[in-house]
């Protein structure tokens, strides 16, 4: 389990990362830039998000990324489109942002692979290309934000065998993975392989799940629980979406639900956790990376070239670190540092297992 200290050391750090990395690429011309400030006055900027089977980019990525615009630029202005899991549909609303002469396109694709069209049909025009949560490795984009993908597989993971192993359970793993045309979702499963493959707990079964679909993951943890029963010690689900999905299969089956993982830390998962329905998930504060994806796009759309932190798939990058949330620290991490609004999340089925936690 997660020792105060380490807990408190890891918000420190993920704040002080944070903020270095935002100041470091806000304002000023990190790698030279060509033209003076305030040459992006008017500019469109895309804001390309991939699904509405997570909540968060339409809750969250959007409105903190215009925000952040904004607050840059009055006069600029961002195209918003969301694919909603069809990758050609993606591909015509990038052409549509650059037919409109934006100035910057911020992506995060719905299939990485098929994205490598819409980064060099850019480029060609010399618009910049921000690769944003899910990388496009085939061909370069000009940039590269995220939080670290193959580092909260393992993480997930790991606090989940770790939780294991304390409990004793016999049994092995169920691995939910995202979606099979989703970089960041096989960075996800790579860290998690990371953590389940020396373990020496079973890996039973694992499953790549189709756009990321709760319903997918939860249909085919319905047929694993037919055939492997209470051999199921837990479920390492690569996001909050599949998780529930994953726990809503053990529901429907009437079977005990076990430890179940998750990232995104959506409100919907930190119930879960509150009601010990999900044993963990990640909080990686979409507000780090919405508005230093912001940062970067208007650098750009300035003529300025920014330099990235480290380099994936031969991108600038900056990738961010998150942390892990359990029961035991879910309060601290989410709530007592204003992530996310107790009110939110402690509504009238959950207000007692909150009272008990201490979340107000």
């Amino acid at each position: 389990m997660i020792k105060a200290q380490v807990r408190v050391t890891a918000i420190a750090a993920l704040a002080l990362v944070a903020g270095s990395a935002l100041s470091a690429c806000g304002g000023s011309d990190a790698g030279g830039g060509t033209t003076g400030a305030g040459s992006a006055d008017g500019a469109k900027i895309a804001f390309l998000m991939p699904d509405l089977a997570s909540t968060r980019y339409e809750l969250a990525d959007r409105p903190l990324f215009e925000a952040k615009i904004k607050q840059l630029c009055a006069s600029c202005s961002v195209i918003y489109q969301n694919a909603d899991s069809d990758a050609a549909k993606q591909q015509q609303q990038a052409n549509s942002a650059l037919a409109q002469g934006v100035k910057a396109i911020v992506i995060d694709p719905v299939d990485s692979a098929a994205a490598a069209t819409i980064v060099k049909t850019a480029q060609s025009q010399n618009v910049p290309v921000i690769a944003y949560d899910r990388p496009i490795p085939a061909t370069p984009a000009d940039y590269y934000i995220s939080f670290d993908n193959e580092k909260i597989g393992a993480m997930i993971a790991q606090s989940l065998v770790d939780h294991l192993k304390q409990e004793k359970a016999t049994g092995g793993i169920l691995q939910v993975n995202g979606s099979p045309t989703d970089a960041a979702a096989g960075l996800i499963k790579k860290g998690i392989h990371s953590a389940v493959d020396p373990s020496g707990l079973k890996l039973l079964a694992e499953y790549d799940t189709p756009n990321w679909q709760p319903s997918s993951a939860q249909e085919w943890v319905s047929g694993q629980i037919t055939k492997f029963g209470d051999q199921i010690a837990g479920v390492v689900a690569a996001n909050d979406g599949t998780g529930g999905g994953a726990i809503a299969a053990f529901k429907a089956a009437g079977a005990k639900v076990p430890p179940v993982t998750g990232n995104d830390a959506e409100v919907a998962a930190a119930q879960r956790i509150i009601a010990g329905d999900q044993y963990n998930t990640i909080s990686k504060p979409i507000k780090i990376v919405a508005e230093a994806a912001a940062d970067v796009a208007y650098q750009f759309a300035q003529g300025k070239k920014p330099a990235g932190k480290t380099t994936l798939y031969d991108t600038p990058s900056q990738l961010f670190v998150p942390t892990v949330v359990t029961k035991e620290n879910i309060n601290e991490v989410l709530f007592q540092s204003g992530i996310m609004k107790a009110a939110d999340a402690c509504t009238a089925d959950y207000a007692t297992a909150c009272a008990d936690l201490g979340i107000k």
